[in-house]
C-alpha cells in the first residue's frame, strides 16, 4: 500500500475532516500518512494527532518562511516532541527564496541549526527548497558529517541535474501532484532521473492537488494519483512502485517500521 510521505492534516482546510480521511486512508489504497510540522502549533498539532491515529505519523520542525520565529525555548520542545515513538523526522525546514518571509540569513542559520538538532537526535530531515537549490547545496555540504540518519527533498522541483548532485548525500526525492499538471515537462525529467530506491510519493495536502482535481483541496487519498502518473511516466508495473516507494518511505524514515 501507498504512504502519503508529507501532508498537512494539521492546516484548518483539513483539520476538522481528520477522522473521515483516516477512516478512509485504507479504501484509498493508504497505509498511512506523514503530517509535516511547519512551525510550532503545527508541529505540537501533529503530534497529538499521530499519537491518535495508528496510521499517523508526524515531524516536527520550522519552515524557512517562519524562521524569524524560532527560539530556544521552541527548540526545546521540538526535542521534546521528537522523543515520541510517532515522530519520524525533522521538517519541513530549508531555505524558501521566493517570497523571503524570514531574511536570507536568518534561514541559513535555523537551517543548520535544525540540521544539527537531527542529527542529535538521529532523526532524518524532510526538505522545502524553493529558488534556493544551490545555497542547499552548499549547507548540505558543510553539515555532511551530520546527514547519516536521512535528508528528503520534499515536492522535489528542482533539475535533473541537481538529482545528481544531491544524490552525493543519499537523498531521497518525494514528488506529487505538480508531476500531473500541464506544464510539468522538467519535473518529469527530474522524475526520471531519481534512481529507484530513493523515490517517494507525497500530496502536500491541502496545496498541489493533483489533475483532475487542481483547483480544490488537496487530501492524502490523491497520492494515488500521483503514483499513477508515474508509473506511466516511468514505465513501471503500479503495483512494484507502489512497493518500493512504501519500502522507501519505511526505510527513510526508520521509525515507522
Amino acid at each position: 500500500m501507498l504512504i502519503d510521505s508529507h501532508c498537512h492534516l494539521t492546516d484548518e482546510r483539513l483539520l476538522p475532516l481528520v477522522d473521515d480521511i483516516v477512516k478512509g486512508l485504507e479504501d484509498c489504497g493508504l497505509e498511512s500518512v506523514i503530517t509535516v510540522g511547519y512551525d510550532l502549533p503545527s508541529s505540537v498539532e501533529g503530534v497529538a494527532l499521530a499519537k491518535r491515529y495508528d496510521r499517523v505519523y508526524a515531524t516536527v520542525g520550522m519552515h524557512p518562511h517562519d524562521s524569524r520565529l524560532m527560539t530556544a525555548e521552541t527548540y526545546d520542545t521540538f526535542r521534546h516532541l521528537s522523543r515520541d515513538d510517532k515522530v519520524v523526522g525533522i521538517g519541513e525546514i530549508g531555505l524558501d527564496y521566493h517570497y523571503d518571509l524570514s531574511p536570507r540569513e536568518v534561514q541559513q542559520r535555523v537551517f543548520h541549526e535544525q540540521i544539527e538538532m537531527a542529527d542529535a537526535l538521529k532523526l532524518p530531515i524532510a526538505l522545502h527548497v524553493r529558488e534556493a537549490y544551490d545555497d542547499t547545496r552548499k549547507i548540505l555540504e558543510a553539515n555532511k558529517s551530520k546527514l547519516s540518519h536521512g535528508v528528503l527533498l520534499h515536492c522535489y522541483s528542482g533539475s535533473s541535474e541537481m538529482v545528481k548532485v544531491f544524490s552525493k548525500y543519499d537523498a531521497y526525492f518525494a514528488f506529487g501532484g505538480p508531476i500531473t499538471f500541464k506544464n510539468a515537462a522538467r519535473n518529469l525529467e527530474s522524475l526520471k532521473a531519481v534512481p529507484l530506491d530513493r523515490l517517494l510519493f507525497e500530496t502536500d495536502a491541502p496545496y498541489m492537488t493533483p489533475v483532475p482535481y487542481r483547483g480544490k483541496t488537496n487530501e492524502p487519498k490523491h497520492t494515488m494519483l500521483v503514483a499513477s502518473k508515474a508509473s506511466e511516466v516511468l514505465g513501471i508495473d503500479l503495483d512494484r512502485l507502489i512497493e518500493k516507494t512504501c519500502q522507501n518511505t519505511k526505510t527513510l524514515f526508520y521509525k515507522m517500521k
